[in-house]
């Protein structure tokens, strides 16, 4: 392999890495989210990106509706279920002085039903996308190709993030969310409503995942297993630091790249792979990830 292919593999790997890292990094975000305030992972979260691009696909393909309404439907209906979820479901078991295994099995038990639905629906019957609504011309970047869909899809992630970002920062929901992470029995004594704010923020995480499935359902089959993808986006939050939310948007990139680069330098094979080495190699040189705090053992 000479010096010029080795560049232009670097550039391609990158380049790509960031459209599908960008797409990784909001499912991220809609993990850690849920874990910080509830110390709980959510094992349905890529049954719930799932849903989101079946309910758009439904939308578009079989009631034939506009791309703009359906869009809209969407968001909305991922958010209200996962926050209805939440509330029926989660905060009976926290009510209930359930313990932490017996709400991952709730999460569990919510990717199984999801799953089942769709399949039980026929739409997973046959691999489908969603239609773009951009050409797909290719873009020059240096030696770089890419696609207008993927310059799109970059840069409708990251304006979402930014959003994110600007709500945690400045918004008085944002900091209700911020302080649960934090520390959820001080933000209760000055008066955060706990189980209003949880539900808020499986109804984000939700939203964020809905939006994930929208930009890369355009470039990849929606099958009823596509959730699997969730399992990147927890590789990712744990390269970042699990509670730590600018982490999950750098483990997102991280795991994007390392996968291209991976499949362009090694093989297409070895993709799968290159999310959990880049885990082991995380956790072996710095245990709570690349932007994690210290370390906190919690008594029991």
């Amino acid at each position: 392999m000479s010096y010029g292919d080795i560049w232009l593999f670097l550039q391609q790997g990158v380049l790509s890495g960031l459209v599908t890292g960008s797409v990784y990094a909001l499912l991220a975000i809609a993990v850690v989210i849920i874990f910080k305030t509830t110390d709980v992972p959510n094992f349905a979260q890529g049954e719930i990106f799932m849903l989101g691009g079946y309910i758009a696909l439904f939308l578009m393909l079989v009631a034939g509706w506009r791309y703009a309404a359906a869009i809209v439907v969407t968001l909305a209906a991922v958010a209200a279920l996962s926050g209805l979820f939440q509330r029926v479901v989660m905060e009976r078991v926290i009510a209930s002085k359930g313990v932490g295994v017996q709400l991952v099995i709730a999460t569990l038990g919510l990717a199984y039903a999801l799953k089942g639905l769709v399949r039980q629906s026929g739409l997973g019957d046959t691999p489908r996308s969603l239609p773009s609504l951009l050409p797909g011309d290719p873009v020059i970047i240096g030696d770089a190709v890419l696609t207008t869909l993927d310059l799109a899809i970059f840069a409708t992630a990251v304006l979402v993030m930014l959003l994110l970002f600007a709500m945690f920062a400045y918004t008085r929901a944002g900091k209700a969310m911020r302080a649960v992470g934090m520390n959820p029995k001080a933000a209760r004594l000055v008066g955060v409503n706990l189980p209003r704010i949880r539900m808020m923020v499986w109804a984000l995480s939700g939203l964020i995942s809905a939006v994930a499935a929208l930009l890369i359902t355009r470039k990849i089959l929606i099958t009823p297993d596509i959730g699997h993808i969730a399992i990147l986006a927890y590789a990712a939050a744990i390269v970042g630091g699990i509670n730590s939310v600018p982490g999950a948007v750098l483990g997102g990139f991280v795991i994007g790249i390392a996968e291209n680069l991976v499949g362009l330098f090694v093989s297409t094979n070895a993709i799968v792979v290159a999310p959990f080495v880049a885990i082991m190699v995380v956790l072996l040189l710095r245990p709570q990830g690349l932007l994690g705090g210290k370390l906190q053992v919690k008594k029991v």
